[in-house]
């Protein structure tokens, strides 16, 4: 399988602390990586180098063979990264449709003066725009709620909505940050689906997730990190017998792991 994304030797110090150390992790085309580990392993910092919202001390990242520096989050969304946020960033008062419509126009060509004077072209797209994120509505099953907003959805709806504006963006890497937390089982049997349903449709997600059953049942590889440096990298099978991770989830997440 073809490698995707692939970051070496990336380093990342805040003062003191030391949050990343030499991590690498190689995301393979149309498959699911989960990033796992206990409580201040680094997992969230480096989605944030990944996704641009920090830069790294040193290391290198490359996608689909490019090289390219996470200098800021607009930048690594145009080139095909995105993601959604542990705790939720909607347009609160917007409804569902527009929170998608906004995720959308990151691909838009008309500018300024075709918004200011309405011109043909602009308005096509502008249809075209909202076709689109009707289109993502409905892929993750919100399209009877595209006219309420989105601060009056379920919290599950909420997750879902999130997914679906990053989805606006066209990615070839969806990178998704616990987007399992909070939601009741129901809930979760259903952003199982939808997250091997996109993986069918040729996107590659990125995932940070404390639901290790989620995890074992649906990623094709996971990276486990503790105090900011890789300690297993392989197939589910593999990370569940690892005495390393074992001892790291010593009173948290062992037992999940051993029954997963």
């Amino acid at each position: 399988m073809n490698s995707l994304l692939r970051i070496n030797n990336v380093s990342k110090r805040f003062g003191g602390l030391q949050a990343l150390s030499d991590v690498d992790l190689e995301l393979p085309k149309g498959s699911i990586y989960g990033l796992i580990g206990p409580n201040g392993a680094g997992k969230t910092t480096l989605f944030n180098l990944i996704t641009g919202l920090y830069q790294p001390d040193s290391g290198s990242f490359m996608l689909e063979d490019k090289a390219f520096y996470p200098g800021n989050p607009i930048q690594v969304t145009q080139i095909g990264i995105a993601r959604t946020f542990q705790n939720i960033r909607l347009f609160g008062r917007m409804t569902a449709l527009q929170n998608v419509m906004v995720g959308r126009h990151i691909r838009t060509q008309q500018g300024t003066w075709g918004a200011i004077f309405r011109t043909k072209k602009q308005q096509q797209e502008e249809y075209e725009i909202k076709q689109y994120a009707m289109a993502l509505l409905d892929k993750v099953g919100l399209k009877k709620l595209e006219n309420q907003p989105a601060n009056t959805l379920s919290y599950g709806d909420q997750r879902r909505l999130e997914i679906a504006r990053a989805l606006a963006t066209q990615p070839l890497i969806l990178a998704l940050d616990e987007p399992a937390a909070g939601m009741n089982p129901s809930e979760k049997i259903n952003l199982k689906d939808l997250l091997l349903d996109l993986k069918s449709d040729g996107i590659s997600l990125l995932l940070i997730e404390h639901d290790v059953k989620l995890v074992m049942g649906i990623c094709d590889s996971i990276t486990v990190l503790n105090h900011g440096k890789v300690i297993a990298q392989g197939q589910p099978r593999e990370i569940r017998q690892c005495p390393a991770v074992i001892d790291a989830y010593l009173g948290t997440s062992n037992h999940e792991l051993s029954a997963a």
